[in-house]
């Protein structure tokens, strides 16, 4: 089938279909909380967006987990599902799409795919002998393990021998293939530091890898060998074909692939790469299908130069964080706090640090302080005054009108770091300029055409602020907004659309096709009472940090 071109407005994403042999944590958090944000921006574009999240509930690890907690495997999932999807309701995650792994359609459309992949002569039967990391689900080389054949991964877990007649399917057949696609498109697999560790791992030479499992029942049977069931990962990356299934469509892989296929983006943890950038693409080709369109892996983090672990003693519940901080504080540190791409560092004096200086000392006070002088001098409403009155070289309007394409460059290239710094710079302008010109002296001195202009700017640069920063922190950018009287909600504006009887009937400002632009606020408008849009956080009772 040749299946059809998307349409330039069409962007669909997904996050990891993540295991559900424990409750999530906060690096699931962290990709979701990323996820969701490219979705908004995507929306806010104008795009038609589709977000897929989801869980992998499938293989060995699950099922030995259920036994050892005396319950069946799907009751496991079930409960664990359920808080992956409480989580992702704390952090106002508006995902279109969940995709679950033992969901009947998607049992039906992996099975077709094995069958294509077998048809193609890619899938045949041999002996697999080696260490196996039931947390991982993948076998390990010898040199890679540490001491007492322990998982680098899993350090406190050891592997065990494996020794089993299996299913393969022919990775090494696509060697050149794969080889072609990195070079034909180098951005499939970015940042450039990812990309570089799989073109190392390609160039070794690729190996056939097993697609099957004896002795696991928790599984998809084999359509050609129901004593076997296939492996959790052969399994789990259809789970983002399935998801593209509208519900009252036969499940079909032509019917799964008609619409949103390729994929604009996975976004992943650079620890499942090699298996979104070498065996998913080569899969595909066996199938004849579309390679998706990018990878993108990001890194891990620590928490106070240690790694995050049970062990440890330092792993960050998510739920009891966004209980005691809120959710919005959460998603913008994690993304403007860690270079998105790279290994970062957390640290909860820093967190409470950077978030209370952003929103509470620069754009709260902006809003804040501006608020209550058009209010006193301006009868509350946007000061008489229009951008064309403004001086080309006026600072903040140089500030303001490279802005919006500066930050749309950067959440494209999910630099969210990058973004955040822009517009908090065009904020912190704005209090320097204000109190640069002390517009209550120039009250004083009848100078109202320039208290016009120094109110109108910094009033303007608030609202552009909001609404840049409204993927990552939609609550109070829409509070933000309904101060100075525009009645907008960025939950309905750019969250999902999903579950909306009639989403068209969202009312916007007759120039909402503008509003990235610097210049919106319309001269004489009635503005709303100055509040806080941030109540400062208090530090942690150890503030050693």
């Amino acid at each position: 089938m040749n299946y059809p071109a998307k349409t330039p407005t069409s962007f669909s994403l997904t996050t990891p279909l993540y295991y559900v042999n424990d409750i999530p944590h906060i690096g699931h958090a962290y990709t979701t909380m990323a996820a969701d944000t490219i979705a908004r921006w995507q929306r806010l574009s104008r795009h038609d967006v589709l977000l897929i999240t989801g869980t992998d509930e499938h293989g060995q690890k699950i099922e030995r987990t259920a036994i050892a907690a005396g319950v069946e495997p799907q009751v496991h999932c079930d409960r664990i599902v359920a808080r992956f999807d409480a989580l992702w309701s704390k952090l106002n995650i508006q995902y279109d799409r969940f995709s679950r792994t033992t969901a009947p359609n998607h049992q039906i459309i992996v099975k077709e795919f094995f069958e294509r992949v077998l048809a193609q002569g890619d899938i045949y039967k041999g002996t697999q002998q080696g260490w196996y990391c039931v947390s991982c689900e993948e076998f390990k080389e010898e040199r890679d393990l540490l001491a007492d054949n322990h998982c680098p991964l899993h350090p406190s877990k050891q592997v065990e021998w494996r020794d089993e007649s299996n299913y393969f399917f022919r990775l090494s057949k696509y060697q050149q293939q794969l080889e072609s696609l990195y070079a034909e498109r180098p951005e499939f697999i970015l940042p450039l530091s990812r990309r570089n560790e799989v073109l190392k791992f390609v160039a070794q030479g690729l190996q056939d890898f097993s697609i099957s499992r004896v002795n696991v029942n928790w599984g998809i049977p084999l359509p050609n060998d129901p004593q076997q069931t296939i492996y959790v990962w052969f399994d789990a990356l259809l789970g983002y074909v399935t998801a593209l299934l509208d519900p009252d469509v036969e499940p079909t892989l032509d019917n799964a692939l008609a619409h949103r296929w390729p994929i604009d983006l996975h976004l992943i943890g650079k620890d499942i790469l090699r298996f979104h950038a070498v065996y998913w693409p080569a899969m595909l080709m066996s199938a004849g299908l579309p390679i998706p369109d990018r990878v993108f892996a990001h890194g891990y983090f620590t928490k106070d130069g240690k790694k995050i672990s049970k062990s440890e003693g330092n792993a960050i519940d998510p739920i009891e964080f966004v209980d005691r901080y809120g959710a919005e504080p959460l998603r913008y540190y994690f993304l403007k706090g860690i270079e998105f791409g790279q290994d970062g560092d957390f640290n909860e004096t820093r967190f409470v640090e950077i978030v209370n200086a952003d929103f509470a000392n620069n754009l709260g006070n902006l809003l804040n302080r501006t608020l209550s002088m058009a209010k006193k001098y301006c009868q509350g409403c946007v000061p008489n005054c229009t951008p064309e009155d403004i001086s080309a070289e006026h600072p903040l309007k140089i500030l303001g009108q490279k802005l919006g394409s500066q930050v749309g460059i950067a959440y494209n290239n999910l630099a969210f770091k990058d973004a955040c710094e822009a517009i908090l710079t065009l904020a912190h302008s704005s209090n320097k300029y204000i109190d640069d010109r002390a517009p209550w002296t120039l009250f004083k001195q009848d100078k109202h055409s320039e208290l016009a202009e120094v109110l109108y700017s910094a009033l303007e640069s608030a609202r552009l602020s909001a609404y840049l920063l409204s993927p990552i922190v939609p609550k109070i950018s829409t509070d933000i907004y309904q101060q100075l009287g525009l009645d907008v909600d960025f939950d309905l504006v750019c969250g999902s659309h999903q579950d909306r009887s009639h989403p068209e009937k969202i009312e916007l400002p007759d120039n909402w096709a503008r509003h990235g632009e610097w210049g919106i606020l319309q001269a004489a408008r009635p503005l709303g009472s100055p509040r806080p849009i941030f109540t400062k956080l208090e530090p942690p009772n150890d503030a050693s940090g």
